[in-house]
């Protein structure tokens, strides 16, 4: 069976905001997948983002990820190693103000089984860019997340971690068959 993306709402960004949010989220589909094309206004190269479910706040998060930097050691992260387990943590997904002009990143968010009864699995694979060849100039980003909640995912908010998303970025939510 072929698997196909409709899409359900795209958002674009007129002026610098700190989050997008995704409400009222049809329940007829198997997966969701969020597709995020973003630069942020932080004063660095990179910064990091961050997912929430259903306005979910509290302590019901856990990922772990592989972060690879141009010309560096690739590292690795969690929600134990850094501290934060009250959102989906994504750290170095997207250019920033000291980022070559205009470049933006993306990453793409994939939510299988987003209605059904079990804790909600997610995955994210990102790529930051910036015209250099210094070392952390380039950020590579895969992660495995999971929110320990089974209330069917109704709202997605995606967020800036440090500061807020630059105009033109644009955010769209997929449904999945």
């Amino acid at each position: 069976m072929a698997l196909q993306l409709f899409k359900i709402e795209t958002v674009e960004v007129a002026s610098p905001v700190a989050s997008v949010t995704f409400s009222s989220i049809p329940q007829g589909y198997t997966d969701l997948v969020v597709v995020c094309s973003v630069r942020g206004t932080r004063a660095y190269v990179f910064d990091s983002a961050q997912i929430r479910f259903n306005g979910d706040t509290g302590s019901n998060y856990s990922y772990r990820d592989l972060l690879g930097e141009g010309g560096g050691t690739p590292a690795s992260g969690s929600n134990t190693s850094r501290g934060i387990s009250d959102r989906i943590y994504l750290v170095n997904v997207m250019p920033a103000a000291n980022a070559t002009a205009s470049t933006f990143g993306s990453f793409n968010i994939y939510i299988p089984n987003y209605t059904s009864a079990n804790y909600k699995s997610i995955s994210v694979d990102a790529v930051g860019e910036n015209n250099s060849a210094t070392q952390g100039d380039v950020g590579d980003v895969l992660l495995a997340g999971l929110w320990n909640n089974t209330a069917a995912i109704t709202s997605i908010i995606v967020g800036s971690y440090s500061a807020s998303f630059v105009a033109n970025s644009t955010f769209t939510l997929y449904g999945v068959l």
